[in-house]
């Protein structure tokens, strides 16, 4: 146990020496760029298998490997890495992730800035379904906003808009957009600046066609990519980086855009229903399950309107399911 602590302690101090030496070259690079061959930071775009695609600060993509002693890194995360003059150019370091995206219990993302749920007119929008992505979202600390899609088809928008108050009114922003009718789209782009997103939702509700505005491009963008890292026809199928022409980034793939939700234990349901926290310890009873219980504080606030009872509804149709 000593030397597996030990063995830690000595990886973890090779790849802070790495990382100072490699923002140090970061900087001299961009003074001078003719000491490439020196460690650079970069921006993992793919991997596949073994392999990965990284963007240095000059933009330049390079096909790495990565060290063994480090976690395999995944589209987003930021990396040290050195070019060799072999063109075998090799990542030796990690830099700290700010947040992770899983699916099915496997790492698919990094460094997300911001989840975007999107729904839509048609298929109609359901609670329980919006409420369970939410709450995958509060578990993993990623903020998520809500983007509902094809408003044109909306008789009674006022209606749509009362419907996702119970949202708003709980801080997360819900945007209104229709694709077709290239309503609020552009609002939507600013809000994309400088940060990289990954799009989440049901098949039909207009993710791709949403994406494909985004980023007109993207079909020539696939193809550059899989030229560069030699991936064929897996590119379209990995989970990869694309810069939005807009500004900001989004990690895409169809893996995540029909992105499953995993089992949630009941705890993490309770924890997903972010207007629950302040109130779980106001209960009689510790072990409150917010469900029979009486002098419940969560009941209580339903009852007075704190707490919007359709959420509630959808808390006990999930810890029930």
């Amino acid at each position: 146990m000593l030397l597996t602590h030990r063995k830690k302690w000595r990886l973890e101090k090779i790849q802070a020496e790495r990382i100072t030496r490699a923002n140090k070259a970061s900087d001299n690079f961009e003074e001078s760029p003719l000491n490439s061959d020196k460690a650079q930071i970069g921006l993992v775009i793919t991997r596949y298998g073994q392999r990965l695609l990284v963007k240095a600060k000059s933009g330049e993509l390079y096909q790495c490997t990565a060290r063994r002693n480090i976690d395999l890194p995944v589209a987003g995360d930021q990396v040290i890495f050195q070019i060799t003059q072999s063109n075998q150019d090799i990542v030796t370091a990690l830099l700290e992730r700010h947040n992770q995206l899983h699916r099915a219990h496997k790492l698919i993302a990094a460094n997300i800035d911001q989840l975007w749920l999107v729904v839509a007119i048609e298929p109609h929008y359901q609670f329980e379904l919006i409420d369970r992505y939410l709450v995958v979202a509060e578990n993993a600390k990623l903020p998520i906003n809500i983007v509902v899609n094809k408003i044109e088809l909306a008789g009674d928008i006022g209606h749509i808009k009362s419907d996702f108050s119970m949202y708003e009114n709980i801080g997360y922003s819900v945007n209104y957009l229709s694709i077709k009718e290239q309503i609020n789209i552009n609002q939507l782009k600013t809000q994309l600046n400088n940060k990289a997103h990954v799009f989440l939702g049901q098949s039909g509700v207009g993710k791709s066609s949403l994406i494909n505005e985004l980023i007109p491009n993207l079909n020539l963008r696939i193809n550059e990519i899989s030229k560069k890292s030699k991936l064929g026809k897996h590119t379209t199928t990995n989970t990869t980086l694309y810069h939005i022409p807009s500004g900001g980034n989004l990690i895409d793939s169809p893996g995540i855009r029909e992105f499953q939700l995993d089992e949630l234990t009941n705890q993490e349901i309770l924890s997903g229903f972010k207007e629950f926290k302040s109130l779980i310890n106001a209960c009689k009873f510790r072990n409150c399950t917010h469900i029979n219980e009486p002098k419940c504080a969560i009941k209580s606030a339903v009852k007075s309107g704190e707490i919007h009872k359709k959420r509630y509804q959808s808390y006990l149709t999930l810890v029930s399911a």
